[in-house]
Order: structure tokens, then sequence, then C-alpha cells
């Protein structure tokens, strides 16, 4: 599979962009070289790096800011952002107003922006969406056998880097990220090898979020593991499991970080068989309210660094092993003991 050696993600931090692309093997591209990235539905073909791009991808528009590429046109995901970008990003449109493509993806509104490159990685785009795009201009995707929503952060930086010209720049924003995650493991020792679960509880639903979601590996990407009992309900390929409200007892661990699309935890404070789990009576949940659980969801080299920053005391707190240590997250939501 293309960029299958991407998978020593940990082989980036603390190096300088130029040791970061030798240890990693990244193939040297020739000037007048085209550039070429196949995948399931095709293959597109750059003459060169691109400048004008349209992201469909419902969180590439992080990685073409942080790779200081500034998007024609931006695929909304939700949260009514200006632009489609949140805070994290923000500063990177610095005076652009990109067009905010809402709903269906519309080709007509796409050839008017005249791309020279459509980034569509984890957009969800169909075959025949594929084929459409591809008459207006390369169509960016997922390499080959990688599920839609299913490349790592790092991969699509340094995919998305290539495509725009910015290897260097893309070897460098992920060795900067890895070392903020690192510099926080760091400090944290006694997190490794600890286990933890990312759950959430919208409009009634209560579900698990796999280690594959933005939302465990995030958990992941700190040192933590999921809990046996929680990896065996979870089929490969499965991003999140639904639970009975009546039996949560799957989402035990030392660490319940629960990820929601408000600051208001009114739903979650309902929920009466949160109220038994040891995590619950012993100060061991961390809430993540809209801004900050955004931010895990997209999973991205820009907003990383935020949700990891944004949550750290928190998670210290709860793993501290005094049950009265005040979680602030949790006691400003309403659910702490």
């Amino acid at each position: 599979m293309p960029f299958s050696f991407f998978s020593r993600r940990d082989i980036l931090c603390g190096m300088t962009a130029t040791a970061a692309l030798a240890a990693l093997k990244m193939p040297a591209i020739a000037a007048d070289e085209p550039l070429r990235f196949e995948c399931d539905y095709g293959v597109a073909v750059l003459p060169k790096p691109a400048q004008r791009v349209v992201s469909l991808g419902y969180t590439t528009q992080d990685t073409l800011l942080a790779l200081e590429v500034v998007p024609l046109a931006i695929r909304d995901w939700y949260g009514d952002q200006p632009s489609g970008v949140w805070p994290w990003a923000q500063p990177y449109l610095k005076d652009a107003h990109p067009r905010l493509i809402k709903g269906a993806v519309s080709l007509e509104l796409i050839a008017t922006l005249k791309p020279d490159l459509i980034v569509a990685i984890s957009s969800g785009i169909t075959e025949a969406e594929y084929a459409g795009l591809s008459r207006i201009a390369p169509v960016l995707m997922q390499p080959k056998g990688v599920s839609t929503y299913g490349l790592p952060w790092d991969e699509m930086t340094l995919l998305i880097g290539r495509a725009v010209g910015k290897d260097r720049l893309a070897a460098e924003l992920i060795a900067r990220t890895r070392q903020t995650i690192a510099t926080v493991r760091q400090r944290h020792p006694d997190w490794a090898g600890r286990t933890a679960t990312a759950a959430y509880h919208e409009g009634g639903e209560t579900g698990l979020f796999a280690p594959s979601d933005t939302r465990g590996h995030f958990l992941a990407e700190l040192g933590f593991q999921l809990p046996p009992a929680a990896m065996g309900l979870i089929g490969p390929g499965g991003f999140y499991q639904k639970l009975s409200p009546e039996d949560l007892a799957v989402l035990e661990a030392d660490l319940l970080l629960w990820v929601s699309a408000s600051e208001d935890a009114g739903d979650l404070r309902k929920l009466p068989m949160r109220l038994l789990l040891k995590s619950h009576t012993e100060g061991r949940e961390v809430f993540a309210g809209a801004t900050v659980a955004a931010a895990i969801s997209f999973g991205s080299v820009l907003s990383l660094p935020f949700a990891v920053t944004s949550l750290e005391a928190d998670i210290a707190a709860a793993l501290d092993g005094d049950p009265k240590t005040p979680v602030p997250g949790a006691v400003r939501a309403g659910i702490a003991p």
C-alpha cells in the first residue's frame, strides 16, 4: 500500500525535517516529474504541485491550512464555524474567506473555482462523484486499501504535503505535533499502559468509540489502551458501537472520556447507569465539550495539539489516585461525583 512506510509514527519525534524525510524514505521527485496518486477509484496525476485547491474532505481544511494553502472552498462538516474552520485553525485563514460547501457536492460550483487539485480524502464521495470531479481537476483520495475515514493524520499530512509541493513543511508539522504529544506523555509516565474509553451520549443514544476512530486514536496517542472487554465489542473496521443505556459496564476503564457536540452535559447528567460506574464514583471522568470534542474528532496536525493541551490537566486530575481531586471540566459540566 502506498505510504505504508509512515506506520512508524514516533520516528518523527524530535527530528529535523530533513532527518524525518530521510528516516521515512520519502521518495524524491524530480522537479519536472508528474505527481501520481493511486486510489481505489483511479489515478490522479498532477503535472506540478497544486496551488488552487478545493477541500472536500470533512477535515482536510486543517491540513491544507497548516501547509500554508488556503482552500478555494471548504466542505462543511458541522459546528457552524466561519468558513468551516474551527478556532485552532482560524489564524491560518488570515483574511481569506473560502467558499463553504454544505450538503451535496456541487460539481458546478467546483468547476467555477477552476482548481488544479480537489482533495477528497475522508470525504465519502462515490466512484461516480470521483469520475465527475476528475473531469474538473485531479482528485486526491486516500491510498488504495485504506478505508474512507481511516487515513491517520500524519499520513494525510505527508500525502497532501506531497501534492502541494510542501514535503519538508509537512514533515516539520508532524514532528512538531509529535513533540507536543511526547512532551505531555513524558510529564505523565504513569499514563502508559492505563486503560481508557472514549464515549458519547447524544440524543438519548450512548456509544463507544473504536481505536480506529479519531476519538479512540486520540487516547492511544497519549499512551492509553482500550480495555479488552471494549475491544472485543467492536468488530474489525468499526468506528463505534452503540450501547444499551441499561448496561454501560463496557465503558469501565481507568479513564472515561465523554465526547460531546455541546458544552452542555445535560443529557449525560440524566444517564442513570453512568452513576454506577467506578469511573464516575471515583472521579475518573473527563468531559470534552463542543470545541475540544471537535478538535479530538478532527484529529488533525492542527487540532491534536489543541486537544492535548486543553485536556492535559483534566486527565491528570482524573488519574491522580485521589477521588477527591476535582476534575475541572467534569465540575463545570456538572457530571462530577
